[in-house]
């Protein structure tokens, strides 16, 4: 029982942390059909601003100009490059956005170098939230789940009970008509662009003193938030956050289960030695492939399923 709570929190607290990472993308395609094969490095973006301006004055102030930062960043990105771009095709922005993630990490590599910078979780919110079953659960992982679901509800908010968010919801389906009113697609465009970034920038700050602040973190999660978009359907939001919790919740718990084929034939009674055909592959472990999950979950999901779990939009 102690085991299934506390890797279902731990399983919580990353999936969210996904959602974070993937909320922005989602946003970002459904309104502008952009795959940003540059979100990621966004994400690494955030956290080494975090890191450079907590070092100054501190976490908190941080947690709000960071995300600020990336998203402004995000906003020229938008008006001065990948707008140029977007009348070649949907190739180019790929191209581009992937030319784009290199730039950043070359930039980021030049400014804090190529190793991990000490970037910490801040003392108020370093020790146990609570214990269970004499296990302690961090302040800082109930801190970050309860980030990523404020995010959650502030972006519901906004896409259904305001302005702007009626205006960016018509124009992902009826640009013409939205512009024919009076409105300026192009700057709705733009914001929505740099509202993504500043999401994955957000994701930066709170995740990376959580993990490790280094240049390729960004490599690290960058196909895993393009698995969470395909897996719950490219341009759903709610779709999203339900694969970015399943997923988390899966690799978790494979993580956490030491188990193999040869173990478990040895408990049948079946000896496995090294001159047994499929020797390496019987002696895998669930937690040494469970990198792999998400991609087989992504698969599975294209073939009997190619929208996705809740997906609605085909291009």
């Amino acid at each position: 029982m102690e085991f299934v709570l506390i890797t279902m929190l731990n399983g919580l607290s990353y999936g969210l942390l996904l959602f974070m990472l993937s909320s922005g993308l989602t946003l970002i395609f459904s309104m502008m059909g952009v795959l940003n094969f540059a979100h990621a490095s966004f994400y690494m973006l955030g956290a080494y601003l975090a890191y450079a301006i907590s070092s100054k004055v501190g976490f908190w102030p941080a947690l709000v100009i960071a995300p600020i930062l990336v998203g402004l960043l995000g906003m020229l990105v938008e008006r001065y490059a990948l707008r140029q771009v977007q009348k070649f095709g949907h190739i180019s922005q790929l191209l581009f956005t992937f030319g784009l993630s290199y730039v950043m990490l070359e930039l980021v590599q030049l400014t804090w170098g190529r190793v991990s910078v000490p970037y910490l979780i801040p003392a108020e919110l370093n020790g146990a939230l609570f214990t269970l079953f004499s296990t302690d659960f961090p302040i800082y992982k109930g801190f970050m789940m309860l980030v990523a679901l404020a995010m959650l509800g502030s972006i519901y908010l906004l896409l259904t009970y305001t302005r702007i968010g009626l205006i960016i919801q018509a124009a992902l389906t009826h640009p013409d008509m939205v512009e024919a009113l009076g409105h300026n697609v192009p700057r709705v465009f733009m914001l929505v662009f740099g509202g993504g970034c500043a999401l994955a920038g957000l994701a930066g700050v709170v995740g990376g003193n959580a993990f490790v602040t280094e240049p390729g973190m960004a490599a690290t999660v960058g196909s895993i938030i393009f698995v969470v978009i395909v897996v719950g359907g490219m341009g759903s939001l709610a779709g999203s956050f339900v694969a970015s919790l399943l997923i988390g919740i899966l690799v978790t718990f494979a993580v956490a289960l030491d188990y193999s084929m040869a173990g478990l034939l040895g408990k049948l009674g079946m000896v496995v030695t090294p001159s047994t055909p499929g020797y390496a592959v019987l002696n895998l472990t669930i937690a040494s492939s469970a990198q792999i999950l998400p991609y087989l979950l992504l698969i599975l999901v294209l073939i009997f399923r190619p929208k996705g779990l809740m997906g609605k939009r085909e291009s």
